[in-house]
């Protein structure tokens, strides 16, 4: 042997056996958890989703909502509880069906004519609160709709005033997409309130110019 070669005697450290199994199966209990806190979270979320959206049909429709509002409320509540406890790390997959919770919420607080709750009266963030802000611009349009659809010039143009405060808090906000994708939702609703504004204008024009003169909803001038 040349002196100072390295050696290969058996004083050399035995090769790694690798993980132990015992980690590994550590490893494989702590993942399906996981994806059984995922399915849980998912299946939540599916259920809190599907009740603000049958909550916003029946506001629309005229019905009574404040039973389905208080469960939307408290279904907001209980995600957030649960995520708080449970879900560290899976937060998208409550984002949309907070988002539509709180457009749920904001549109019943309109149709009642209450001051609408902030973020933190409802327990979320204020992420998914300005996607459900941006979104409830959509629902103010379709109760425009629905007053001039029965003759409500004046309805329709309060309710696009509301629009317009709502579009203008909306554009207050300018955000990187990677923390919140706000410019859609910004740029929608600004869509909306033109289009919508061109609506109104041509209805109150049409109200003025009718034969017989008479005003939006039937009343001598």
């Amino acid at each position: 042997m040349t002196s100072g070669s390295p050696s290969s005697n058996s004083g050399d450290p035995a090769p790694s056996a690798g993980v132990p199994d015992t980690v590994l199966a550590t490893i494989e209990a702590h993942l399906r958890q996981r994806e059984l806190r995922r399915e849980d979270l998912y299946e939540r979320a599916r259920r809190l989703r599907r009740l603000a959206q049958s909550t916003m049909t029946r506001l629309h429709s005229n019905g009574g909502a404040a039973v389905e509002l208080a469960e939307v409320r408290r279904g907001m509540a209980d995600l957030a509880d649960w995520l708080h406890r449970e879900g560290r790390g899976d937060e998208p997959l409550a984002m949309d069906a907070f988002q539509e919770a709180v457009e749920a919420v904001l549109l019943g607080a309109i149709a009642a004519g209450q001051p609408l709750p902030g973020p933190a009266e409802l327990g979320v963030d204020p992420e998914p609160y300005l996607l459900g802000l941006g979104d409830v611009v959509g629902e103010v349009r379709r109760r425009v709709l629905d007053r001039l659809g029965r003759d409500d010039v004046a309805g329709a143009e309060a309710d696009l005033a509301l629009m317009e405060r709502l579009t203008r808090s909306l554009l207050r906000f300018d955000t990187t997409r990677a923390i919140v994708p706000l410019k859609p939702k910004q740029d929608t609703a600004r869509a909306l309130l033109e289009r919508t504004r061109g609506e109104v204008v041509m209805a109150r024009f049409l109200s003025r110019a009718r034969p017989d003169g008479t005003p939006t909803g039937g009343h001598p001038p």
